[in-house]
């Protein structure tokens, strides 16, 4: 993991320690109710993991603060601002892909938005998020095709979509050439006591 990988890992592990104590739960709960090994949840604590985005998901959903909540540090203002590179890179791949969440609500309704890059040949998949959860997204730059349960679009720039995030999809560029989009997700109700969608 480079410097800013580490600092996020290390970050997020405090974040999720702090929360599981303020609720009370030891490893196992928190394991438990996020459907997770408790491996996983101590090597987050530690800052030992780079946990997929949907395992982070998971885990902010179980402590009922929502993903941005884990990324960013405490800020007793209203306006927050993210500066351009200041974002939580989350997901990135050998091809150049970079999933950065760079502004997010806190719960119960949580609304995250992220700047993706996806090189030639990157995919991303996500397994179905809780319920009622669902996304939009924009193409900036290149062509993105977007997998929905069954169905398959292939979108250029300008063009937009919005789909239920609670199914399983995924994210690929077929093509040559680095490909850019912006990507909203609201995820209603988190720290309700709902499960998450398996």
């Amino acid at each position: 993991m480079d410097e800013s990988t580490t600092s996020l890992s290390l970050a997020i592990g405090a974040r999720v320690k702090q929360e599981r104590q303020t609720h009370g739960w030891t490893l196992d709960q928190l394991a438990e109710a996020a459907g997770v090994s408790r491996r996983m949840i101590v090597n987050v604590e530690q800052g030992a993991a780079n946990p997929s985005v949907g395992t982070l998901l998971r885990i902010s959903d179980a402590l009922g603060v929502g993903l941005p909540a884990l990324v960013e540090s405490p800020r007793p203002k209203p306006i927050r601002v993210t500066r351009s590179g200041e974002g939580a890179t989350l997901w990135s791949s050998e091809q150049g892909g970079q999933g950065t969440l760079v502004a997010g609500t806190e719960s119960p309704d949580v609304v995250e938005l992220w700047d993706w890059t996806l090189g030639p040949g990157d995919q991303h998949g996500s397994e179905a998020h809780s319920a009622g959860t669902k996304e939009l997204l924009q193409i900036q730059h290149g062509t993105i095709t977007v997998h929905v349960a069954d169905e398959v679009v292939t979108l250029n720039p300008g063009d937009a979509m919005t789909f239920p995030g609670d199914v399983a999809h995924s994210y690929s560029n077929l093509g040559t050439a680095p490909a850019r989009f912006s990507l909203a997700v609201f995820e209603p109700g988190v720290g309700s006591g709902r499960q998450h969608t398996p």
